[in-house]
């Protein structure tokens, strides 16, 4: 029998512990990501006036989305066209109507718009798909995805907001010694356009030539998100090779975003001109539905043979900020150099997605280069200067694959004029010589461009 002194005692302590004064639970941690990543999609939104779908296969919205795409609206190939009118015509019980094509960005695709569910009256692209996929086969048509600047965890392709650069001053990496390097070679960055206030800022001589592009609008009162993208990117590729001659498009416009159906239209007339570039540097992407690859870049890979010559543009593309290693396209493709970031030390940076199709990495944090004059508020939860505004005077410390995708092209555009070979030769020249560092989840690190080689 249990002692009643014994049984006393045990409770001396629950009793204790019952009436001392309670602490104050520590206050929760929002999801900073998830937060972050809110923000993120409400400017796509604004930009594209709310005609944008996001895809969240956990269920959590936009909190955890997938990837995001054109609502009503899906990529086929002309033989897949037919095959939807026919799927839709047998089931005219379901359907209104039989939907229709409505643009042709390039050569081998077509836009479709699907028609409406009778029962709801309104069209669900992921339904219908999903419908397609059973009757038709996979990847017969696809969504119109959004191609970003920005990640879809909550991290920016930058993978930060812009800061304030070292006091020290000048770019990084740091501008070239050779000041003929990349003479000759034509690029095209694909971004959010050309801010024309750098070539005159005494901060960025670099850029004070050569370099042109669609021209970026920035309210030195209120610079916009993703502002001064596409000129610190082509101020990184000038750096490496000062005497390249850059065209920056901007195809980015709506909130650092643009559909799939029309950067495929943008790049094709930009393929069509006669000077066409050796290098094409898209510091932009997206994770895909199913995996699958972007339908608008492969139908551009086959209208320009961008796979089988060797003398035609070489595409150079950032693998995004998610940290992990799902395919982000269009770095995934083979015919793409897709590149992952580097710290300082050569690890690889944290944020940086990695995999098999990763095929090299460079310096992409706290990069320096060009950067709008004026005032930026940080939007983003996830910034340590979060609802706060700073003043920035034509350069800015910036992170993400964005950045070490322009120290590859660079790096590629200087060999190519110092040894005058293609931009698929120079490609395997710097593989080839690259130093290799293991990686724990990289698996074979191949580091490009300076400071590693």
């Amino acid at each position: 029998m249990t002692d009643p002194n014994e049984r006393a005692r045990g409770l001396i302590p629950w009793l204790r512990n019952l009436f001392r004064p309670k602490r104050p639970r520590p206050p929760v941690r929002p999801n900073l990501d998830a937060e972050t990543l809110r923000v993120q999609l409400e400017v796509i939104r604004r930009a594209f006036g709310e005609r944008v779908g996001v895809a969240s296969g956990r269920g959590k919205g936009d909190a955890d989305a997938d990837y995001l795409y054109r609502p009503d609206h899906v990529l086929v190939r002309p033989e897949g066209a037919d095959q939807l009118r026919r799927f839709f015509d047998e089931r005219q019980d379901i359907y209104r109507g039989s939907g229709d094509t409505v643009g042709q960005p390039v050569e081998g695709l077509l836009v479709y718009q699907l028609p409406q569910r009778i029962t709801v009256g309104k069209t669900d692209t992921l339904d219908t798909l999903a419908e397609l996929d059973r009757e038709l086969g996979e990847g017969v048509a696809v969504p119109d995805h959004v191609l970003y600047v920005v990640g879809n965890v909550g991290k920016a392709c930058p993978a930060t907001e812009p800061e304030l650069p070292p006091k020290s001053g000048g770019p990084l990496p740091a501008l070239s010694k050779n000041p003929d390097a990349g003479k000759g070679v034509r690029v095209s960055v694909v971004d959010t356009g050309w801010y024309p206030g750098a070539a005159t800022d005494t901060d960025s001589p670099w850029l004070a030539h050569g370099v042109d592009g669609d021209v970026e609008a920035v309210n030195p009162n209120d610079i916009h998100p993703y502002a001064g993208h596409g000129t610190f990117v082509a101020g990184v590729v000038r750096c490496l090779a000062p005497a390249t001659e850059i065209e920056v498009e901007g195809f980015l416009t709506k909130g650092g975003a643009i559909y799939e159906s029309e950067i495929a239209q943008e790049l094709n007339e930009a393929l069509r001109d006669n000077d066409e570039p050796q290098l094409i540097s898209i510091s932009a992407g997206t994770h895909t539905r199913r995996n699958l690859p972007l339908m608008g870049f492969q139908a551009l890979a086959d209208a320009y043979r961008l796979k089988e010559r060797d003398d035609g543009p070489l595409v150079v593309a950032a693998a995004g900020n998610d940290g992990n290693d799902i395919p982000f396209y269009p770095a995934a493709f083979d015919w793409v150099v897709s590149v992952g970031a580097l710290d300082g030390d050569g690890k690889k940076s944290d944020f940086s997605n990695y995999g098999k199709w990763v095929d090299v990495y460079a310096h992409g944090r706290d990069l320096v280069n060009a950067f709008p004059t004026g005032s930026y508020t940080y939007h983003e939860p996830a910034s340590p200067g979060f609802g706060t505004t700073q003043s920035f005077t034509g350069l800015a410390q910036w992170s993400g694959t964005s950045f070490a995708t322009p120290v590859v092209t660079g790096a590629i555009a200087a060999y190519m004029s110092e040894h005058g070979v293609s931009a698929r030769q120079a490609r395997d020249a710097l593989v080839a010589a690259a130093p290799k560092q293991p990686d724990p989840t990289a698996g074979t690190v191949t580091q490009v461009g300076p400071p590693f080689m």
